[in-house]
Parts: structure tokens; sequence; C-alpha cells
């Protein structure tokens, strides 16, 4: 009886070490599987050049998003990049810059193997944006948080759309004329642009050609501004802003550009 004693002592000792391991092993495994989880869950890591491509960026999904640009920076493309800036770039899963952008060449080299270029077209026309969500939605694997955004989106456009109009000077549309990338903002407007110019500084031609078309008002781009563009045409100027600012939220540019339009149209 002693001897059998004996024997089950070491037995119990094993399987109770076996146990463990297999505790310590599971333990493991499932720190690995949550951090997995999680990893995937926050999504890509997405550097952006300007604020503008990162809040095209989390429209579309993105959570991990950070800018190299900073807000403060009235034109993006003269901000000099620091080697911070590079090797963020570096480190990141997507990169997006656009073509116009002094330092799109660099951000390519500096993503080497690891991080992903991604070319994004700034332009804030409706469907221009909602289309560059989509695309990023794609790229970052998150097309249904894209998607829903550019639902959420086209609502707010079309109200903020039917509230400029009803601000229009007698009912009627307005005579404007716009810097060649707030062109959208005529648009937002429900207006037809009576004439463009820029991003070159108007010449003596244009400015005698837009002048004579009688515009209202002056749809001109806030970051590009030489100052006023229709001098002595009696045509009231509205600085637009392309670009969302540190909160990288799209659509704030949309309400901003649109309670401008509203208190222009209304003389307020």
């Amino acid at each position: 009886m002693a001897r059998n004693r004996v024997l089950v002592r070491p037995l119990v000792a094993l399987s109770a070490g076996l146990l463990l391991l297999t505790a310590c092993g599971s333990s493991k495994s499932g720190t690995t599987a949550d951090a997995a989880a999680t990893a995937q869950a926050k999504g890509p890591v997405v550097v952006a050049t300007t604020t503008w491509e990162a809040a095209l960026a989390k429209a579309a999904g993105a959570k991990d998003v950070k800018v190299l640009v900073p807000a403060t920076v009235k034109h993006a493309p003269d901000y000099e990049l620091k080697p911070s800036d590079l090797t963020a770039v570096a480190g990141a899963d997507f990169v997006l810059y656009a073509s116009f952008e002094p330092f799109a060449g660099r951000i390519k080299e500096a993503a080497g193997s690891k991080a992903k270029p991604v070319e994004v077209n700034l332009d804030d026309h409706r469907d221009a944006t909602t289309a560059e969500v989509t695309k990023l939605g794609k790229a970052f694997g998150t097309e249904q948080a894209a998607a829903q955004w550019n639902t959420a989106f086209t609502t707010e456009y079309d109200k903020l759309a039917q509230q400029v109009k009803a601000k229009w000077p007698a009912g009627k549309a307005p005579v404007v004329v716009t810097q060649m990338f707030t062109a959208w903002a005529a648009d937002l407007a429900g207006v037809k642009a009576a004439g463009t110019y820029g991003p070159e500084a108007v010449t003596p031609a244009q400015l005698s050609e837009l002048s004579a078309r009688k515009p209202q008002f002056v749809l001109e781009n806030e970051a590009m501004s030489t100052g006023t563009v229709l001098p002595d045409s009696g045509a009231k100027q509205v600085n637009i802003v392309n670009y969302p600012g540190q909160e990288l939220d799209m659509l704030t540019v949309y309400r901003n550009a649109a309670d401008q339009l509203e208190k222009a149209f209304s003389g307020s």
C-alpha cells in the first residue's frame, strides 16, 4: 500500500505540471491573438502629407492617421520636410500624397518597401470626394466604413446646398467667378461660374474680361490669395478654404463654405 502511495505522488505532480504548462501556453497564445485582433481593429497606419489627405483617409475608415504638414501652414506645398517626417513615412502601411506637392518624390522614396504610396486627387467637388473615399476604403480594407461616410456626406451636402440656394439674392442665382480650385464652392451654391482664373495671378486681360461679366461675387482660394482679385468691379470677394483643419473632418470644409456663402448672399 505504501508503495502505491509513493507512485501516485509523482504522477499527480507531473499532471499538475502539464496543466500549468498548458495554461501558460494558452495565455501566451491568447495574448498574441488579442494583439493581432487589436491591430486588425485599429487598421492600417496611414501617414498623410496634409490635413486634406488625412481627412479623406479618416472618412474612408482609417483610424491611425498621422499628418506631416501642420494645419497651421497656410500653403502646404511650401512646407519643408524634416528628417522625422521621413522616418514616420518609412514606418507607415500607407503614405498619401498629391502629385502637385513638390516633396512627393521624396515621400515615395522614403516609403521604401513597407509603406505603399497612394496618390490622392485633391478636389472638393462632391463626386471627386466620394470617389477618393471609396478608393481609399478599398485600399485600407474599410469599404463598409467608407460607404457609410459617403452616404452621410451626400445627405449633408444636399442639405447645405439647399440652405445656400435659399439665400440667393432676390431668389435668383448670383453671377460668380471663381479661382480654379474653388469652383466646387460654386457647385455647392447651385450656380454656374461665369468665369474662372488662376492659379496664377490675374492678368490685366483677365481682369478686364472677368469684370466685364459683372460678377456679384468672387470665390477666391484662401490658401493662394494675393489680395483683392477684381478691384473696382463691385464684386464681393469670398475667401474659401479648401483644406480641413487639425480636426481632420472633411465635412467642416463644406459646412464652413456654405456658411460663408449664405452670409455673402444674404448681405450679412
